[in-house]
């Protein structure tokens, strides 16, 4: 699997060419894996990335690996999420058939659903994987003991978790470190996700990698995080490199070998990320970044 994921979120307004010129750039960079989800842009994110790729005759489906998620009903008069069998099934379908492909390689549920009944999960799942329409199944924003739910019933692997990480952004680390302490790090948010991932081979995407906390925008180059700010620039000039690039550095350090999912269309800050994934940060730099970041270490 390619470290890097590119985050096909914001993709909706994009024109068929240029959608192209992104796919070819990707592919070229080494970045065959594109990351979906049915809410994106009502659909359209994986309507115009459907049309891009199945209309030129140079890109082949093999050569690519899809992924999108499902579980949001954001069309019912209530938003809610919805994890029953006829939705995930409902789902899958419009999803092929926006992405023009009869088949995902990667399935995941997009948020948990308080109100799932995992055998229908189990049920749903096994229909898709026996008629090909999934080959691969896993999660997003699932805690360990919702997913130990979900695999009492469902007999696939699931072999994906796809959670917010960044270096402001990073308390599944936090919580490890500050360990017995009364500091807001140590406030065990996710059930020790980081540690269940590792324990049960689970690969965590990372996503939002460039995020401040509470959706206050990009920590790169924002004055909020001057001290990191500070310290990825020095860096990048030791690596003759970009701050993004070492942020992204940062996160495929980790020991836990997660998939970063870019979210940009910018396609030379594609590159970056990607750059950054092939660089390998010793531990005292990598520390370094996450004092900086407004972390503590006990």
């Amino acid at each position: 699997m390619p470290a890097i994921v590119a985050g096909c979120m914001r993709f909706s307004d994009m024109s068929d060419s240029r959608m192209n010129h992104f796919i070819h750039t990707a592919l070229e960079q080494g970045a065959n894996f594109f990351d979906h989800a049915d809410i994106y842009g009502g659909g359209m994110s994986e309507e115009v990335f459907g049309r891009a790729w199945s209309t030129d005759a140079t890109l082949r489906r093999e050569d690519m690996i899809l992924q999108s998620k499902c579980g949001i009903d954001t069309k019912s008069a209530v938003l809610n999420y919805n994890l029953s069998k006829e939705y995930i099934l409902k789902a899958v379908d419009g999803i092929l058939q926006r992405l023009r492909t009869d088949y995902l390689d990667i399935l995941l549920l997009h948020r948990p659903d308080a109100l799932v009944e995992p055998q229908e999960v189990a049920e749903a799942f096994d229909l898709l994987e026996q008629s090909g329409k999934v080959r691969c199944f896993g999660v997003s924003n699932h805690k360990p003991m919702q997913i130990d739910l979900l695999k009492k019933y469902v007999k696939q692997e699931l072999a994906v978790n796809q959670l917010q990480f960044s270096l402001p952004v990073s308390n599944m680390v936090a919580n490890g470190l500050e360990v017995n302490m009364t500091s807001d790090g140590a406030i065990d948010r996710d059930g020790s996700v980081l540690d269940y991932a590792r324990l049960h081979d689970m690969t965590i995407q990372a996503w939002s990698p460039f995020q401040m906390p509470e959706w206050k925008g990009c920590f790169l180059g924002n004055a909020a995080y001057a001290e990191l700010n500070r310290v990825l620039e020095e860096l990048a000039g030791k690596y003759q490199t970009t701050p993004t690039a070492i942020a992204t550095a940062w996160i495929t350090a980790h020991p836990a070998q997660m998939q970063v999912v870019a979210g940009t269309t910018d396609e030379q800050r594609l590159k970056e990320i990607i750059a950054g994934s092939d660089i390998r940060l010793p531990r005292q730099e990598w520390y370094r970044l996450y004092l900086a970041a407004g972390h503590i270490l006990p």
